[in-house]
């Protein structure tokens, strides 16, 4: 029969990757003699041969094979021709085997012009001629085809040729994510047996010195370098192989050797970090909490800090164990010589600063200033620090210390029964100081009083006194917690410390005594009514919101006011009076009783 060489199994026609051959499709007519060939219908280009090669892409995990099978196999997709193909590398764009040579040079300059976009490309003796991109699902540029053809591609033919294209760089990105995948697995099961090998010829020299004998001398060695946190957390992951830490006793990271360290670092939560090491308090020995075995650097019972490994695969054993608590032994040692001199140079500092405060000559001020690295001779500003629900002990005062130390203030530092002392060579930045002593404490119920500038030694004990003024002032107010300085007091100032309190009750007596007598016989309040009225800048539905009363009640007692008074709101200088005697009544007296 005429058909029955044209309508065999069409599987029978395939070449060695699985992919019909040109002409094997079912029912594709050959043509007669002496008729010019016509140009194919699409479905003519083996629609099953493209779903072939893409199988066969699919199925090969090797990238130039990938980009061989589609230069080989390009007329699946039409009348094309594969002129050249590139993979990306390390070093660019690299040109398969199978490119042909008579155009490499000027096929291979239009790629590099290209500059990873599509373009056209002219052959010799090709009417049409693209450079199609390979690109992966992000985008990512992974090789190049670059496609000729003797006619004019129909609509159909380009797109069978961009699903071609499209299908060739999926393979592409699958084999090398496999390829990146298989490395990876390489370089992991090489870095295991590295440290496997490390870790057996080590334990095989500790079995004849004895291990935790030459852990010992290690830690020793290192203590004695002075090489601090660096040193041990160095030594300790060269023993276990595994990422060391040091923080400090508030979760703050000071030291981190080996990999996967985070970057920023975690803010700790100042109430899980104080029940963690509760915990660990609690136990003997090195405990594990989530990926870390952890211990505490706890001479003579006070915690200074954590000393952890991470141990995410659960790898520590029992030679793990002896060299972290060695080296906690070795930490301990150094920060507790650390913590010594800190504590010495803080008593130097105090006893200075308690000095200045008093009063003292300035010759020997100089000169012990000079000792402790602290330069008196600039103009300085008394900083007076006051914490609600803050013992003012050595713990907070070194709360103080790192804050200002944090935010870039050089002062002296020292205490009193219910406050923190800084004696600053700067102005503090208005938020900066309070912002960093917030973050330490983990509370905002603080106040900060600043003095004016201090441009004498002799006048010290005069500025702790305005300091302490703007520190009561600020606590007095609406906004009780911030910083205050003393200069913007504006009135505040003339009524501090060292004032004559007789003249000011005279005053205070001769503008309001009859209002507090009102007050007073008859459990009323109309002093706090009118300073509340003037806090509020005379507005009326402020001051009544802010004395919880309705505005016609605040109308009675502001005419009560003027009659019980006998002074008059709309005059100036009876206004101003009456301001003025209302803000030393609240803040100098003491306000009601």
């Amino acid at each position: 029969m005429a058909g029955s060489r044209t309508h065999g199994p069409y599987y029978r026609r395939l070449n060695r990757a699985g992919i019909p051959t040109r002409g094997s499709a079912q029912g594709t007519p050959r043509p007669r003699a002496g008729n010019p060939p016509t140009r194919s219908h699409p479905a003519a280009h083996h629609p099953r041969g493209l779903v072939a090669l893409s199988r066969a892409l699919f199925d090969t995990p090797d990238e130039d094979e990938i980009l061989r099978l589609a230069m080989d196999h390009i007329a699946a997709a039409g009348p094309y021709r594969a002129e050249a193909g590139y993979l990306r590398s390390n070093d660019g764009l690299v040109p398969s085997p199978r490119n042909r040579q008579p155009h490499a040079l000027t096929v291979g300059r239009k790629i590099r012009e290209l500059a990873g976009q599509d373009g056209s490309v002219t052959v010799a003796g090709m009417p049409w001629g693209r450079a199609l991109g390979l690109r992966g699902p992000d985008g990512r540029l992974l090789g190049y085809l670059v496609v000729t053809s003797r006619s004019r591609p129909t609509q159909a033919e380009r797109s069978l040729l961009a699903l071609l294209v499209q299908h060739t760089a999926a393979a592409l990105s699958v084999a090398f994510a496999h390829r990146r995948q298989r490395e990876d697995g390489l370089e992991l099961r090489r870095l295991r047996e590295e440290r496997a090998a490390l870790q057996r010829q080590l334990i095989s020299v500790v079995a004849e010195l004895g291990y935790e004998r030459a852990v010992h001398a290690l830690m020793a060695d290192v203590a004695a370098s002075g090489g601090g946190d660096e040193a041990v957390t160095r030594a300790l992951h060269g023993l276990t192989g595994l990422p060391a830490l040091v923080e400090d006793r508030f979760g703050r990271l000071r030291s981190w050797t080996g990999p996967s360290r985070p970057i920023p670092y975690p803010e700790p939560d100042p109430v899980r970090h104080n029940e963690m090491l509760h915990a660990v308090a609690r136990e003997t020995g090195p405990v594990r909490i989530r990926d870390r075995l952890i211990t505490l650097i706890r001479p003579h019972g006070e915690i200074l800090g954590v000393l952890a490994l991470v141990d995410a695969r659960d790898e520590a054993d029992e030679h793990t164990v002896l060299a972290l608590e060695h080296a906690a032994a070795s930490l301990a040692l150094e920060m507790t010589h650390l913590r010594n001199l800190a504590e010495m140079e803080l008593r130097l500092h105090r006893e200075l600063a308690d000095d200045l405060l008093a009063g003292t000559d300035e010759p020997s001020a100089y000169a012990r200033s000079e000792a402790v690295g602290h330069d008196l001779h600039r103009s300085h500003y008394i900083v007076v620090v006051q914490w609600s629900n803050w013992t003012p002990d050595d713990s907070f005062a070194q709360t103080v210390g790192r804050a200002a130390s944090a935010v870039g203030m050089r002062s002296l530092l020292t205490r009193r029964s219910d406050h923190v002392v800084l004696i600053a060579d700067e102005r503090p930045h208005a938020r900066a100081l309070y912002e960093a002593i917030a973050r330490e404490t983990g509370t905002r119920s603080g106040t900060i009083g600043v003095s004016a500038p201090s441009d004498s030694l002799n006048d010290i004990p005069h500025h702790y006194q305005e300091a302490q003024r703007a520190l009561d002032v600020r606590r007095q107010s609406r906004e009780r917690y911030g910083t205050t300085f003393f200069d913007e007091l504006g009135l505040y100032r003339i009524l501090g410390p060292g004032n004559d309190y007789r003249e000011l009750e005279t005053f205070v007596d001769e503008w309001l005594g009859q209002l507090i007598d009102y007050d007073s016989r008859h459990h009323a309040a109309m002093v706090e009514t009118l300073s509340r009225y003037f806090d509020c800048g005379g507005n009326y539905d402020e001051t009544a919101d802010s004395l919880a009363i309705h505005r016609s009640t605040l109308r009675y007692r502001l005419q009560r006011i003027r009659d019980i008074s006998g002074h008059d709101l709309a005059n100036v200088e009876d206004r101003l009076n009456l301001q003025v005697a209302t803000r030393v009544w609240k803040t100098v007296l003491g306000g009601p009783g």
